[in-house]
């Protein structure tokens, strides 16, 4: 499983914080910047992560800004893509066994590392459910290609 990662300024540390736990749980990973702490416009990293998922270059991502908010928004603006903004465990393990969300967002002005790291953590490692929640995320695509649900 390849991780695409990304963040803007606010998230430098962060973004370094989780490529150290991705190299210890020997997952690869792409980093689409940005890579300074100069200020920057965190779609155009959120996209690039995003785009990365949604092509299959990537299998997951994690995109990081102050709140989390900006990315999650620019990150789901990519047809194909499911992220989840989280902010504690529980949420990130409920995305992923419900949702089968492929990209995680956190706030790195909102949680501190350690408590990041969980999230991550237990976003990476918990499997999609599927069963009665497959019906729901094919509802999500088809809603996504325009389909009326109403």
């Amino acid at each position: 499983m390849t991780i695409a990662l990304a963040c803007d300024h606010s998230a430098l540390d962060m973004k370094e914080m989780v490529k150290g736990l991705l190299d210890e749980m020997g997952l690869p990973y792409r980093d689409f910047g940005t890579n300074t702490t100069d200020s920057c416009d965190y779609p155009v990293f959120a996209a690039r992560a995003a785009k990365a998922v949604a092509s299959g270059e990537c299998d997951r991502g994690i995109v990081i800004c102050g709140t989390g908010i900006g990315v999650s928004i620019a990150a789901n603006k990519v047809k194909g893509v499911r992220c989840a903004l989280c902010s504690e465990p529980y949420s990130a393990k409920l995305t992923r066994l419900h949702n089968d969300s492929n990209v995680l967002a956190m706030g790195a002005r909102v949680i501190g590392p350690e408590l990041a790291r969980m999230i991550a953590e237990t976003w990476l490692t918990t499997p999609f459910e599927g069963g009665r929640h497959q019906r729901r995320v094919d509802l999500l695509t088809a809603l996504e290609e325009g389909t009326d649900l109403g």
